[in-house]
């Protein structure tokens, strides 16, 4: 199979609200900084792939405004998904797969400050028996925890270790939204309390994918894509294991995560409780467990829907990059409940 790396990756600053910017204006420097790092410009990238969401915007074809960052003229071999970036890698990568391209530059962005993030989620539901009840998605994942509780598998006080872990760590990123103690806090929606929670904000991300040895000509350490694979649930939470996620463990499967062991795991894990499920999916629940889980603070520290699992693949690239880790496992997910699961392998030279 041909060989793809992840080349670069940036991302924006996350904050809380950037209502006097544009996603274009948010998007801008992130495209600029990746293509920088590779040294190449616009005309050079084979494939373009972008993940956001209509819903954020409220309005139609919103993605075609972000266009204007990248420079659609003259035209440009384009993609659009209305998922999460890490779908958008996805495509890219098997673009590049098929020898259609040498090099792509994949983008997300979300603002979730304008509107009710937690109301407009609601329409990724089954529209005939769930939606209609308007359940919001720190309802649903709080009944994902409690579950969790009551299978004795966790309890709060686990939550509680994992939001000061990714708090923690997150002090070392200068990207984060929230860095330091988790605020005490009331229940938000029990048993989830605020810190156990994602922080609602607006951001940025991209990276830069290529092939073989232009990957090796574009940076000295390329952080090859060794698996990537995607899995979805049954769209009806009601015929869900809701402790579980065999979705994650398939496409963990599928992507080689367990033919050798890893040393570093990015998590998409908007909540606490997720985390849980995902390193048991994942095997990375044993007590002698040595991987390093979400150096970067994950997405408790910074949550921009549609760039959180894309920076989860960017973040885990990066360590590689860098030489922090020689085999990393980097996750995304979408949907309630961890309901649609992207997992790939990363490995340097």
């Amino acid at each position: 199979m041909r060989e793809v790396a992840i080349v670069a990756f940036g991302q924006s600053d996350h904050v809380r609200d950037s209502a006097e910017t544009s996603e274009v204006e948010m998007l801008m420097p992130v495209l600029h900084d990746v293509l920088a790092q590779t040294g190449l410009a616009a005309r050079d990238i084979g494939f373009t792939c972008s993940g956001s969401s209509d819903y954020l915007a409220g309005r139609a074809f919103s993605f075609t405004m972000a266009l204007d960052g990248v420079g659609a003229w003259p035209p440009i071999s384009e993609s659009h998904v209305e998922m999460d970036g890490a779908w958008a890698l996805y495509e890219a990568w098997v673009k590049l797969l098929t020898g259609e391209a040498e090099t792509a530059l994949v983008y997300a962005y979300g603002k979730s400050s304008p509107g009710d993030v937690r109301e407009v989620l609601t329409r990724q539901l089954d529209p005939y028996y769930v939606a209609p009840l308007w359940p919001d998605s720190v309802a649903l994942a709080a009944l994902q925890a409690q579950a969790l509780i009551d299978a004795e598998l966790t309890d709060e006080r686990e939550l509680a270790g994992i939001a000061a872990r990714s708090r923690a760590d997150a002090e070392t990123n200068p990207h984060a939204q929230l860095r330091g103690a988790v605020p005490a806090g009331e229940h938000l929606v029990a048993p989830l309390r605020t810190g156990d929670c994602p922080p609602i904000g607006d951001g940025a991300a991209a990276v830069v994918l290529a092939a073989g040895d232009t990957a090796r000509r574009l940076t000295d350490r390329p952080a090859w894509i060794r698996g990537l694979d995607h899995r979805i649930e049954a769209h009806s939470l009601g015929v869900r294991d809701l402790t579980d996620s065999p979705s994650t463990r398939l496409a963990a499967e599928r992507a080689g995560a367990f033919e050798r062991p890893v040393d570093t795991a990015e998590l998409h894990a908007p909540f606490t409780s997720q985390e849980v499920v995902l390193r048991r999916a994942l095997k990375l629940d044993a007590p002698d467990c040595t991987v390093r889980i979400n150096p970067s603070g994950g997405a408790l520290a910074a949550h921009p829907v549609m760039a959180a699992g894309l920076i989860r693949l960017g973040e885990a690239a990066a360590r590689i990059q860098s030489g922090a880790s020689d085999r990393a496992l980097a996750h995304a997910t979408s949907g309630p409940c961890l309901q649609q699961n992207l997992v790939a392998v990363l490995e340097g030279e």
